[in-house]
């Protein structure tokens, strides 16, 4: 079955407008462990809220963990530890902490992230959004996957996003030392998230680890902490005090809704390397479509693109091979 025959709405129970409350209803996850990188603000806040809500235990790797303990003094189960994305020796450091802690993890939910940031150099130079948003999950993922793989069918959840339709992998220039665009560098990364997914998903299932990508659905969070105002009011996102006038914005809790019907719903189980958007899988689009108009570019899925990012992580990173 080609990729494209796999990406199709299951008739899901939920929607676009479903929230966090709505996916995680009734459920009991007690016995279970997560990651959730980011988990203290915007996206990654509610999805620890609704995570611990239902009994998980959840660990929030955390670029400012005193700020992370400050949101998140009055969620109870989880505990904060440092680590920045950017920093692969760090990365690294932190899943030793968590591997000498637990046994084993159910969930790790890559929500952190960064959105059309200025040019940053990390690392030997690398370009940072791909850095951020890539190798620094890349590298969490391989470090835990032997904690993911003692599970019993343990889900890794990948915040993508529509802004992949901006740029497959730029294959002659991932750092972009040819000339800097915040938005391409921004799509390129989303679809790096994707790919990612998809070919985790391909190595990991033998083990029963299964990987997912997802648009969340568009919501103003911190992620557009280093856009201006004006280039918000432009993009017809918001008004002159920054409340939100664009169509089809969600709440941060309907926008945390995908991630979690991601990591729980019986829907998804044997099946894995799929992008999901509004609660369900999302289809394939044609070339051209807008990129509101939702669905998944094929460039964004496609498991050759997949295993070629994988190896070129590998090499950049230096993370474990996932075996």
């Amino acid at each position: 079955m080609s990729f494209t025959d796999q990406q199709q709405p299951l008739g899901s129970p939920f929607s676009a407008s479903s929230t966090a409350e709505d996916v995680m209803a009734g459920l009991d996850l007690s016995a279970r462990t997560a990651v959730v990188s980011g988990g203290y603000s915007g996206l990654g806040l509610e999805t620890t809220r609704a995570l611990t809500a239902a009994g998980a235990r959840v660990i929030v790797p955390a670029r400012r963990p005193d700020a992370a303990r400050a949101a998140l003094k009055e969620v109870n189960n989880c505990e904060v530890i440092a680590m920045d994305l950017a920093d692969l020796a760090g990365v690294r450091a932190a899943c030793a902490h968590i591997g000498d802690r637990f046994g084993r993890l159910d969930l790790l939910m890559a929500v952190a992230g960064v959105m059309a940031t200025a040019q940053r150099r990390v690392g030997p130079g690398w370009e940072g959004q791909l850095t951020a948003n890539h190798f620094g999950h890349f590298t969490l993922a391989c470090e835990l996957y032997p904690l993911l793989a003692a599970a019993d069918g343990a889900r890794v959840v990948v915040n993508s996003s529509a802004g992949h339709a901006l740029s497959g992998i730029r294959w002659h220039d991932p750092h972009f030392r040819t000339g800097y665009d915040k938005w391409l560098a921004y799509g390129q990364a989303k679809t790096a998230n994707a790919l990612f997914a998809v070919h985790l998903d391909a190595v990991g299932q033998g083990d029963g680890v299964r990987a997912f990508a997802l648009h969340p659905g568009r919501i103003i969070t911190a992620l557009q902490r280093e856009m201006t105002l004006r280039e918000q009011i432009d993009r017809g996102w918001v008004d002159e005090h920054g409340t939100v006038v664009g169509d089809g914005f969600k709440t941060p809790s309907q926008g945390a809704a995908t991630g979690l019907w991601a990591a729980t719903s019986p829907l998804l189980a044997h099946r894995g390397g799929l992008y999901l958007e509004d609660c369900d899988v999302a289809r394939v689009c044609a070339p051209g479509t807008p990129m509101d108009d939702g669905g998944v570019r094929a460039h964004a899925v496609d498991p050759g693109e997949a295993a070629r990012l994988w190896d070129l992580s590998l090499a950049a990173t230096g993370a474990t091979p996932v075996t």
